[in-house]
């Protein structure tokens, strides 16, 4: 079960970036078998290695901004320490219901992306305008601090998410790059996945000395397989409508989130 698994976060990952690696914990506790813990510290080694090798093939195709991933996923390092160090304090069960309403909030965010994109033609509000001038120039002075406010909010916001419940945090990633640094839609997703290396290995620094058992054995073949996925993902980007591939990943995603939702609520109560 392993092998397909992975391979279709991969291809979700490869081809959207942002919410493509939410289904790994819920893959990794319900059809694997791991503890919630476990799946978190999991799912930041599959995530971290697929984002890595996922970035390659957009790079040459000229989809990633180097310098733009790196410095936001360094303005997001503080948030994945603080979020990996309060998950520690969480039950498992309380987890999992937080990681469910996360999985509908993203639902949501995509299927509100999808409609913004459909009234103005296929593309986003946010991606109709270019971005000509830096948020911060010293001759002559000027910041756009507004901006600049929004994006380190945001890149901590999404450190946070990453260290507390072991996701990308892409679906994050991918509107702020769009709407603070006016990057075209499949730029923005092939950066997206230079910040969610740096998120996934600042998160599992945080996490060295917990008590945590992982099985390696799953943790590799997920991740080879997701790996896979993500090459044929970042494939399907060019050659498929975005918006298709929105509402397919937005209807799996409210599926996944529900079926997480009862089993962990019935175990709470």
């Amino acid at each position: 079960m392993t092998l397909p698994i992975g391979l279709v976060v991969g291809i979700a990952l490869g081809a959207l970036g942002g919410g493509g690696s939410i289904l790994t914990v819920p893959a990794l506790v319900y059809l694997l078998g791991l503890d919630p813990r476990s799946a978190t510290t999991g799912s930041l080694v599959i995530v971290g290695i697929t984002a890595l090798i996922g970035v390659v093939p957009h790079l040459r195709a000229g989809r990633v901004r180097l310098g733009q991933g790196v410095v936001f996923g360094l303005l997001g390092v503080g948030g994945a320490f603080a979020g990996s160090l309060l998950s520690t304090t969480v039950p498992g069960d309380v987890l999992l219901v937080a990681f469910a309403v996360l999985m509908l909030v993203v639902a949501v965010m995509m299927t509100r992306r999808r409609r913004a994109a459909a009234r103005n033609g296929g593309v986003s509000p946010a991606e109709a305008g270019t971005r000509t001038a830096p948020m911060l120039a010293l001759r002559p002075f000027r910041c756009a601090c507004r901006v600049a406010v929004v994006l380190v909010a945001t890149a901590t916001a999404v450190g946070l998410l990453t260290g507390f419940f072991g996701v990308g945090g892409g679906f994050a990633v991918v509107p702020a790059l769009v709407l603070a640094l006016r990057l075209p839609m499949p730029v923005a997703v092939g950066t997206s996945l230079v910040v969610i290396t740096i998120n996934s290995a600042s998160s599992l620094v945080a996490r060295l000395g917990q008590d945590v058992t992982l099985d390696w054995g799953v943790i590799a073949a997920f991740s080879a397989a997701a790996v896979a996925g993500t090459l044929v993902g970042a494939r399907v980007v060019s050659r498929v409508r975005p918006d298709r591939l929105n509402l397919a990943f937005t209807v799996l995603l409210v599926a996944v989130a529900l079926y997480t939702a009862a089993g962990s609520v019935s175990q709470l109560l």
